[in-house]
């Protein structure tokens, strides 16, 4: 009887081992076939929080629809084995309620994000405005000195006039703080002015924007090969 107990806690003692190498060589397959990020992007969806920013003929909130076009961006980049950071994922804005100017306290949120990350491109989705409702089009902006922001944006606007309706010829210097404040490749994306009545209505189509995220998308890995 005793030898039989002996024998059960060996047998015991072998299956943990068997189990326990399992779980090690398991672990180790795991380590070095998980996929690893080989970029990183920040995407920033403009505005948020106490800051509509422009407001569409209709009455669309341009915060609002920033974030509606960041988030399936961000599936993009996700899907193409990018790393992701947003600057916001929800409704609010980044600045400290105990803040006296709010505006700049998100701003300098949003700049300490991208130094934090140290990303290779950063995107700041925006929505455009004019008072003349005629205007229209899709538009990159880059900083004046930057020239791998130039690049991106051109990568991007180039995409752009491939596939979107009356985008813009070319993207132009921005004097924007997102784009200013890092050294890192920044650009904003105006992906339509939501001012214009027609381009507003076409901009709130789950299609069109899935296009226009699908053109960045396509323009970042552009300028990532160059």
């Amino acid at each position: 009887m005793k030898f039989l107990v002996i024998k059960k806690k060996a047998i015991y003692l072998f299956l943990a081992i068997i189990l326990a190498f399992i779980c090690v060589i398991s672990f180790a397959v795991v380590s070095t076939t998980s996929p690893k990020h080989m970029y990183t992007v920040v995407i920033d969806a403009g505005h948020g929080g106490i800051d509509n920013g422009s407001i569409g003929y209709f009455g669309t909130l341009e915060s609002d629809i920033n974030l509606w076009y960041a988030k399936t961006l961000q599936d993009y980049f996700t899907q193409f084995g990018f790393k992701v950071v947003m600057t916001r994922d929800d409704d609010n804005g980044l600045y400290s309620p105990f803040a006296k100017n709010k505006k700049k306290d998100d701003m300098q949120a949003r700049q300490k994000i991208i130094e934090n990350t140290k990303p290779d491109m950063v995107i700041s989705i925006h929505m455009n405005s004019y008072n003349d409702t005629s205007s229209r089009g899709a538009q990159v902006f880059f900083a004046k000195d930057s020239q791998t922001g130039e690049l991106l944006a051109q990568c991007i606007q180039k995409q752009f006039k491939k596939t979107l309706i009356k985008a813009r010829d070319s993207c132009q210097v921005g004097d924007y703080y997102i784009v200013n404040c890092t050294s890192y490749p920044s650009v904003i994306v105006e992906c339509g002015f939501i001012s214009n009545p027609e381009e507003e209505e076409l901009l709130l189509k789950e299609d069109y924007k899935n296009q226009v995220c699908y053109s960045i998308i396509c323009g970042a890995l552009e300028y990532l090969m160059n």
